[in-house]
């Protein structure tokens, strides 16, 4: 899908993924979800649409389609600090866990899938899927 306005038209894709600091699996059934509604927050807010995602226990995976005045990099610093603020605000046991504020690791990796069909990367995806665990409506997996 393209994104216009009123002087381009434009089919900016990424493939992100970001994980947990120190890779601990924290992301329980209800903290996954949490981070799913955050994230889309984040996305809706910014005019990003979300191709698919998955969410396990201790990373994330988000393939989307972004505006040309967005940066990659100011979307994830919003994600990753907005999320973490939240989710460690909402459940204690993540604010026991991670003492400081940030409960993502700083780094995260990012390729853009211009090369790459949106075919291909959403049958990667696919292997995490599990049926009782796929919402249909928001193309979104949980692990």
């Amino acid at each position: 899908m393209n994104m216009k306005n009123s002087h381009s038209t434009t089919n900016l894709t990424v493939h992100l993924v970001f994980i947990t600091k120190y890779r601990y699996r924290v992301l329980s059934w209800e903290i996954q979800e949490r981070t799913r509604d955050l994230i889309k927050q984040k996305c809706d807010v910014n005019n990003v649409r979300i191709i698919k995602w998955v969410v396990s226990k201790d990373h994330v995976h988000l393939h989307v389609e972004y505006p040309p005045d967005l940066r990659v990099s100011d979307f994830m610093q919003w994600i990753k600090w907005y999320s973490s603020r939240k989710l460690r605000q909402e459940y204690p046991i993540l604010k026991k866990r991670y003492w400081w504020w940030w409960m993502w690791w700083i780094w995260y990796w990012a390729w853009s899938t211009w090369v790459v069909s949106e075919e291909l990367i959403n049958n990667y995806l696919e292997h995490h899927r599990n049926p009782s665990n796929f919402d249909t409506e928001n193309n979104f997996i949980l692990e």
